[in-house]
């Protein structure tokens, strides 16, 4: 699967790279625990998290896990531990080979995408960008294949990302609104308050927070899935707009390699200026 998926990548300007292209026993493949942390009572809107790291782990998956991460004073912790990363050590395990095609295509194109050859930027710029694109390269993937089925399967999941997105977008302009004060427990009650009211991100942020405390990790969290988010309904809606995905993955190729938010935000801007210019002629 992963051959052909790379192969594919590579006809809409995606340069492949070698993770996730071996098979591995679970035993033998090597893991990475990523840890976000953020500091409490704030969130990161459009600005890097405050601590990010990740940790390679080797030896037995049962020697491996991580159980449990004590609280940080005056840091809010969120962590991810999995097997697939952008690095020719990555593996595809059997863990992996049975999760559904649509996940495992999304996953392989995400991770190709971080190569340098195709995006070289700040972390959370190179996740804006890269979170999107592979949705939507997974959607023109089974639609090459004639696939209907994974395809229209693809396509919701990119409108329910769509709707996250938005969603996030309206949390991030309440925390710019004042959300953030200087009681971190009172902060704390307020956003997951606010995450409540978000019928899409909700249900996300609690099955992925799984035996993580939200008291000790919504600052994070929250912080980790805007890097993610919060650009990804607008990079979607410029596919629609230009209709061509390969035409805009060489669109924000063109990002310069230290862009921060507001250089994508102009970039984004320039994108739809453009693609809406040239609709007009056509239509004119």
């Amino acid at each position: 699967m992963a051959e052909e998926v790379k192969t594919f990548a590579r006809s809409i300007g995606i340069v492949p790279t070698d993770a996730l292209r071996r098979a591995a026993d679970d035993a033998d493949a090597p893991s990475i625990v990523w840890f976000w942390l953020q500091r409490a009572g704030t969130i990161a809107v459009r600005r890097p998290v405050d601590v990010r790291l990740a940790i390679a782990l080797s030896g037995p998956p049962q020697a491996r896990r991580l159980e449990q991460v004590y609280r940080v004073d005056r840091y809010s912790v969120y962590y991810r531990q999995g097997n697939e990363f952008a690095d020719a050590r990555s593996r595809a395990t059997s863990a992996f080979a049975r999760e559904g095609l649509l996940r495992r295509v999304v996953v392989v194109l995400h991770e190709d995408l971080h190569g340098d050859a195709n995006f070289d930027l700040p972390w959370e710029i190179e996740e804006a960008v890269v979170t999107p694109l592979a949705a939507l390269a997974a959607v023109e993937f089974f639609r090459s294949l004639g696939d209907e089925v994974n395809a229209r399967r693809a396509v919701a999941a990119v409108e329910e990302d769509r709707r996250l997105s938005r969603e996030l977008n309206l949390l991030a302009a309440e925390v710019v609104r004042g959300v953030q004060e200087d009681d971190p427990e009172r902060v704390k009650t307020r956003l997951l308050g606010l995450v409540e009211a978000l019928p899409v991100y909700r249900v996300r942020f609690w099955r992925e927070l799984r035996d993580q405390h939200a008291e000790t990790a919504v600052e994070a969290k929250l912080s980790h899935d805007l890097a993610y988010y919060l650009y990804y309904d607008r990079i979607a809606g410029l596919y629609r707009e230009t209709e061509s995905l390969k035409e805009l993955i060489a669109g924000l190729k063109e990002l310069p390699r230290d862009a921060g938010y507001e250089q994508l935000e102009r970039h984004l801007d320039a994108l739809a200026a453009a693609y809406r210019a040239r609709a007009a002629r056509r239509a004119g």
